[in-house]
Formats: structure tokens, sequence, C-alpha cells
């Protein structure tokens, strides 16, 4: 049983296909892209996307700020299912999470 939703990985995928250096992998149920070591987005296994972020969160429809154990983790979001709908919406999301993580020193 997959625990993430294949097509919006797929679509992902399709984002990411000018973006130097992605990898992609498996994560806390979900299928991580990561650009340079670092992870950028991802097909959350809860739905929608997990996405790294470089500024503070400002209230926007269909994200909230990314909660793991109860506590708000400083630059993620989540963005629910509609709030990847269409193809501008992804690749608004994915492109931001791109620049979040290439802003950050690579990984190994």
């Amino acid at each position: 049983m997959v625990a993430y939703d294949e097509v919006l990985a797929s679509r992902i995928r399709e984002q990411l296909a000018g973006v130097d250096a992605v990898t992609e992998k498996k994560m806390f149920g979900g299928l991580a892209f990561l650009v340079n070591g670092t992870m950028a987005v991802a097909a959350s296994g809860q739905g929608g996307l997990l996405l790294r972020v470089s500024e503070d969160f400002e209230d926007e429809p269909h994200a909230e700020p990314f909660v793991m154990r109860g506590k708000a983790m400083e630059g993620w979001l989540r963005v629910t299912e509609e709030g990847c709908v269409s193809e501008p919406e992804l690749a608004r999301w994915v492109a931001r999470g791109v620049a979040a993580a290439q802003g950050l020193p690579a990984r190994r």
C-alpha cells in the first residue's frame, strides 16, 4: 500500500524537471524531493504537500504551519490537496520550496 499520492508525486517530479541536483527519498510516510540534499517539497503521506519555506508564514488559503508532535515547525508549511489542484498552484508551491532549499548550504 502506498502512503502518498503517486499522481501528486508525478506532478511534482514534472515541476522539478529543469532543477539541478534533485533526488527523491521516502520520508515521513511520503515522498520527499531534495535539492542539493536538502528537502524542498514532499508529497505528504497525509495528503497534499509538505513544503520548506524561507520566510515567515503569512496566512494563505490552503496552507498552514506544519505541526509535528504538537509543535509548529518553523520554516515548514502543510498545503492541503485543494491548494495544489491546478498546475499553476502546484508550480507556485514547488518553486517556493525549491527556492528555500537552494538558499541553504548543500548537504551530502
